[in-house]
């Protein structure tokens, strides 16, 4: 069964090098020290308990990879908060354990280390230091088994709250539906200008939820999660039906 690291390693993977420039390769190294590091460690709760720290290499600073203008240390806290809650979620899809980010602080060091990454970047590289100490919680001490149930009769389906008997023939038409980062307004001349490691800054934090869309609207949010290997979303709000009915005019 997966452990938390090794989902924290994947996202890790494929995270780094979507929100980086210069779109980076992080691989699994040996473990060397660290003068100056700086890091930050969340604190996980759930089926899993423990905290999780990682140490970066203070020259990782020296280079912007969060973005030109940008605060780097603070772009790295946001980043690695939310590879940490994206562990999480990919936890739960392989192994069906639920955890959460309870607490994401600055640390101050640490003395033992889990494993270590290198960040590369052309001819670059940084070191990444990692401290796991998230395990899986002991179960109470079991229950006596409950006599069976009888399975009820079998009942027709009720229809859907709010949704007249006609809507319901629909049900089985399948929508393009797609996920909303953010936006940006751009003018031509920066669009011609766009090349290779350019970064294009969206209006939205990488810690606010994101927009699922059907048609033109948004018929849900939540947070970005992988799945087997995949983006996906795990629903935080849903509008109401019959705003989410309202996605269906795209069809008519």
């Amino acid at each position: 069964m997966k452990s938390y690291l090794e989902c924290w390693s994947e996202v890790a993977a494929s995270l780094f090098s979507q929100a980086l420039a210069g779109e980076p390769e992080l691989v699994e190294s040996l473990p060397k020290p660290l003068t100056g590091a700086f890091g930050f460690a969340a604190t996980i709760k759930g089926d899993l308990e423990g905290r999780f720290a990682v140490l970066l290499d203070p020259a990782i600073l020296e280079t912007p990879l969060v973005g030109e203008g940008v605060d780097q240390k603070a772009g790295w806290a946001e980043l690695l908060k939310e590879t940490a809650s994206a562990a999480a979620g990919e936890l739960l899809a392989k192994t069906g354990k639920n955890c959460r980010v309870e607490s994401f602080e600055e640390s101050a060091g640490e003395s033992k280390l889990s494993c270590a990454f290198q960040l590369k970047s052309g001819e670059r590289a940084w070191t990444i230091l990692v401290r796991d100490e998230v395990r899986a919680v002991k179960d109470a001490a079991p229950q006596p088994a409950a006599p069976a149930p009888i399975a009820p009769a079998p009942i027709a389906p009720a229809p859907l709250p709010g949704l007249s008997a006609g809507v319901e023939l629909l049900l089985d038409v399948e929508l393009e539906a797609s996920l909303r980062f953010g936006c940006k307004e751009m003018p031509l001349a920066e669009i011609l200008d766009l090349g290779p490691g350019d970064v294009v800054q969206l209006d939205r934090n990488v810690a606010d939820p994101v927009d699922l869309i059907v048609g033109d609207k948004i018929v849900a949010r939540g947070e970005v999660v992988l799945v087997n290997g995949n983006f996906g979303l795990r629903v935080t709000e849903v509008a109401s039906p019959r705003k989410r009915l309202e996605s269906i005019r795209c069809l008519f």
